[in-house]
């Protein structure tokens, strides 16, 4: 018998609402407690792109649209594979919900200031580095 053990598929969101990014706050590991895009596991029976629009709308009440990939994250000692999107909202109501605390606003160059977690385990030293990556864009005030 063969046991597979995969990466499991991630979708996460970079949103722009009223011109600054949709971050939640993280109720649940990894890194719970940090600011985050939202994010979730990609369901059978839907596409990498249907599951970034579905936790999208579950973890912050937003209804989004896809703008573009920004990437593919991976790392051998971490059981999950990220796919990063650029989204706008086009409805809803932003609200926390599902696997979220808290979601915020942030303007531009006003992101939240998060320490890498030191006593983390691998995966929580990689989603935050992720994280930094695809909210880059929005570290300065451009």
């Amino acid at each position: 018998t063969i046991a597979w053990s995969n990466p499991v598929p991630v979708a996460m969101t970079v949103i722009e609402h009223e011109r600054q990014l949709v971050l939640i706050l993280r109720s649940n590991p990894p890194l719970a407690d940090y600011w985050a895009p939202p994010a979730g596991y990609v369901e059978t029976g839907e596409s990498v792109p249907e599951a970034a629009i579905r936790e999208a709308r579950e973890e912050c009440g937003l209804d989004i649209m896809l703008n573009e990939l920004t990437g593919v994250y991976s790392q051998a000692d971490v059981d999950v594979l990220i796919v990063a999107y650029r989204a706008h909202s086009c409805g809803g109501r932003l609200v926390a919900g599902d696997d979220a605390s808290e979601v915020r606003l942030f303007g531009r160059g006003h992101l939240p200031a998060q320490a890498v977690p030191a006593d983390g385990s691998a995966t929580d030293r990689w989603l935050h580095e992720v994280i930094l990556d695809v909210t880059a864009p929005w570290h300065g005030t451009a």
